[in-house]
């Protein structure tokens, strides 16, 4: 047999590798049951989530390539969890967070298989899917429907959607926001590219959580330059300002004190709609003046009314970067990771305590940043072990600049996993199983595909 025979069987064309859809949908629906069953956080959610994971790895049907840099990184880190759960004698948390270390592996070995056509399809379901999140969320605020908003401290009302908890909302729709304003850079003018951001940015603006603000804007400054400022400004803008303007109808319905307005909360979304999709049909010139002339506009507006009211409430709680239960948190972890530099408390045993300042005590049993947590529960060694692993995930999307992806999918990603490890500086976001997930699905989306180089240089 001729030589080049020999290597086209040996090198099967990447087409012949390419997954069928069963397996990416599987774990589409593994991602659906983790943000319908509050996130995955609880036992049942997160078994259920990761079975479909298995299902969805298990239907790829090809061998998992242990070489690669990713799953050693995190195969290291899940063992010195195990080890440590042996030590500490505490062994749910600690198999909850090796199960969320392999779900986020599995993602990348399903998606690998993906070309770009499916990859754009994938990005798109999970952009609508953030789109239910976000529509839930809101509706849970204008109509004070308590399986989808929450009461915080007896003050607002925040959207929480299925997640049951805001920050966690946020801390999903930001990605997905992101992604869907990545998109619709990439294909200028799709009405439903610009409807998935707007109504993305409205769940985020619904959650009230400054974290998810912070991590948005941080986001949007990644996804500028990776993308584009100009086309970043010119494609984007409509749907922000149509969301601000969604959001501001809103907050009457936020304070606690006030009477829910749900018609007009209706009527700012469709205003809003109007905005950022009716302005598609401008000419491109025209667009960004007229958009930014409403944007002054709603800023004007804005300013005079949270001088007084309701907004002001709502202002004066969320204006802030204020929080002493997280201040108080920190500096009990602090002293916990002092104590245990190396080994850590083991996972799911740190309860921090802190003095407040009416004399009182608390305690918490997250420390509200999940680099943070990792010091205290795993030590210095769990730490580095961490570090590795986010260095294999940043070498993996580096491979992955080889596969030529469709316009706005690799720079919505960049933006959206910025935004999320920003994010979760400030919050227990790797604790509620679907939002690593979401990040597996993120970086799987931009990493490389099936390739004739040996699997060991994958």
């Amino acid at each position: 047999m001729p030589e080049a025979a020999t290597r086209a069987d040996a090198r099967p064309a990447e087409a012949d590798d390419t997954l069928p859809p069963v397996p990416v949908l599987v774990l589409v629906a593994a991602m659906t049951t983790g943000v319908v069953a509050q996130g995955g956080y609880y036992p049942p959610g997160r078994i259920l989530v990761t079975a479909l994971v298995l299902v969805a790895v298990v239907l790829a049907g090809r061998p998992f390539p242990w070489s690669w840099p990713v799953p050693v990184a995190a195969g290291s880190l899940a063992v010195w969890i195990l080890i440590r759960a042996v030590f500490a004698d505490e062994y749910p948390t600690a198999l909850a967070a090796v199960a969320t270390l392999g779900c986020l592996v599995a993602a990348l070995l399903v998606l690998r298989r993906t070309d770009a056509a499916q990859r754009e399809a994938t990005a798109e379901i999970l952009v609508w899917l953030g789109v239910l999140v976000a529509v839930t969320a809101w509706a849970g605020v204008a109509w004070r429907i308590p399986r989808f908003a929450i009461l915080v401290e007896n003050r607002l009302w925040r959207g929480a959607s299925t997640l049951t908890y805001p920050n966690a909302a946020a801390a999903l729709l930001v990605p997905l926001a992101l992604l869907a304003l990545a998109l619709l850079i990439g294909r200028p003018g799709s009405a439903p590219r610009a409807t998935a951001g707007y109504l993305a940015l409205v769940g985020v603006g619904a959650t009230l959580s400054r974290a998810g603000f912070i991590a948005l804007a941080v986001g949007f400054v990644v996804l500028a330059v990776a993308a584009g400022v100009r086309a970043t400004i010119r494609n984007t803008l409509a749907p922000a300002l149509g969301a601000a303007i969604a959001v501001a109808a809103l907050l009457p319905s936020v304070p606690h004190t006030a009477a829910p307005r749900p018609a007009l909360a209706v009527l700012g979304l469709l205003a809003g709609a109007a905005v950022a999709v009716g302005t598609l049909a401008l000419p491109g010139r025209a667009r960004t003046p007229i958009v930014a002339a409403l944007l002054g506009a709603a800023g004007i507006g804005a300013a005079v009314a949270l001088r007084g009211g309701y907004l002001h409430q709502v202002w004066a709680s969320r204006g802030n970067l204020d929080s002493s239960g997280r201040t108080g948190a920190l500096r009990a972890a602090f002293e916990m990771v002092a104590q245990r530099p190396l080994t850590g408390t083991g996972m799911g045993l740190a309860r921090f305590m802190w003095d407040t300042p009416d004399g009182a005590g608390a305690v918490a049993l997250y420390v509200h940043n999940e680099y943070v947590q990792t010091l205290v529960d795993l030590g210095g060694i769990g730490f580095m072990l961490l570090l590795a692993l986010i260095a294999a995930l940043v070498r993996y999307l580096y491979r992955g600049r080889r596969l030529p992806l469709r316009p706005g999918i690799r720079a919505g990603v960049f933006a959206a996993l910025a935004a999320f490890a920003v994010h979760s500086g400030f919050d227990f976001l790797w604790h509620v199983a679907v939002l690593p997930l979401a990040g597996g699905f993120l970086v799987g989306l931009a990493g490389p595909a099936i390739s004739p180089e040996p699997e060991g240089e994958q």
